[in-house]
């Protein structure tokens, strides 16, 4: 099921490109304690995965891969920044670290190594090609309004896979017609699985928003919320209020085991994107979400738009460009050099 967004309008066109000098991604990390057992390295790479760097960092330092701590992976088609944890004992090694794509920006001391989602938020510079005088106009103006009123935290077109071929393998192992030996791709597979059923649930979720809520994102009796603070809660009523102030988030249901799901007419809607008998362990992702830090530069003699923002930890920027252009990008139209 496709993408869509909230507000129903003409298409805007300008193009983005995906490379090192284009689409950079900076990770906003925790604040560490400056002391502990491990070593935190803020690092830049360039044209690279978070598994190739890691791969790079292990075999540097003769350690297995799994003993590298990371909070999120980020592009490979970017420049990037983020943070890895390593053992202290092997700090000193780090003086000789040389690589023609990774760089050391800094170090510093924790209790404890990273894991999985140990970040604030990710902030996005992106330049936008072929914007005319008038799209720029109208791309500042969305862009504020998002900020505001947010936008739907689809997963983006990354997350399956170039052509849907990941959908696919993930459906089939699922359904038991394809056996996956590798426990890293089995999960990724569940993974992709789970967002599919997300989307097209979200997807529902704002059509029903456009039809009968002047198209601002509807809450429905039932549906489930959480805190900035990342707190899961059902109300007794509809926090119509504290949505309007930013304060609450509905979520929508990653399906698996031991997961609140929603009920009443939030709970009719959200069965169609259930599958219960899923052994992976489910969560709650915030449907909506609100950018900030937006800055702006329109460089006109060039037709290039510099867009700068942060967004959640998992949310996707790409996201936030489908929601200006109220167009749906896929993997395959989207240039990498």
């Amino acid at each position: 099921m496709s993408r869509i967004y909230l507000e129903e309008k003409e298409p805007i066109h300008f193009k983005f490109e995906q490379n090192k000098d284009d689409f950079i991604v900076d990770e906003v990390g925790l604040d560490w304690k400056g002391n502990g057992n491990f070593t935190i390295i803020h690092i830049k790479k360039v044209e690279m995965t978070t598994w190739d760097m890691i791969a790079v960092f292990a075999s540097f330092l003769n350690i297995n891969a799994e003993k590298i701590g990371y909070a999120g992976l980020k592009d490979k088609h970017a420049t990037t920044t983020q943070y890895i944890s390593i053992e202290s004992k092997f700090e000193k090694l780090l003086k000789k670290f040389k690589h023609s794509q990774i760089k050391i920006l800094s170090t510093t001391r924790h209790t404890h190594s990273i894991r999985m989602g140990d970040l604030k938020a990710n902030h996005f510079t992106i330049n936008l090609f072929e914007v005319n005088q008038i799209q720029a106009g109208q791309i500042e103006k969305l862009a504020r309004k998002s900020e505001k009123f947010g936008l739907p935290n689809y997963f983006g077109y990354q997350r399956f896979g170039r052509d849907g071929d990941s959908i696919e393998q993930a459906k089939e192992m699922i359904a038991g017609d394809l056996y996956i030996n590798d426990a890293k791709l089995k999960k990724f597979l569940i993974s992709i699985y789970q967002s599919v059923f997300f989307n097209d649930w979200l997807h529902e979720r704002v059509q029903l928003s456009r039809d009968k809520n002047d198209s601002k994102f509807m809450l429905l009796e039932g549906d489930i919320y959480t805190t900035q603070e990342g707190k899961i809660f059902t109300p007794k009523k509809i926090p119509q209020k504290d949505f309007g102030e930013q304060k609450v988030l509905p979520t929508g249901l990653l399906c698996g085991r031991d997961v609140y799901r929603s009920r009443g007419e939030a709970g009719e809607i959200e069965k169609k994107y259930d599958d219960g008998f899923l052994y992976e362990k489910g969560l709650r992702r915030a449907a909506i979400i609100y950018p900030k830090d937006i800055e702006i530069n329109y460089t006109n003699n060039f037709d290039i738009m510099k867009v700068s923002f942060t967004l959640p930890k998992g949310s996707y920027a790409t996201v936030f460009l489908e929601n200006i252009a109220s167009k749906e990008f896929k993997a395959k139209k989207i240039k990498k050099t």
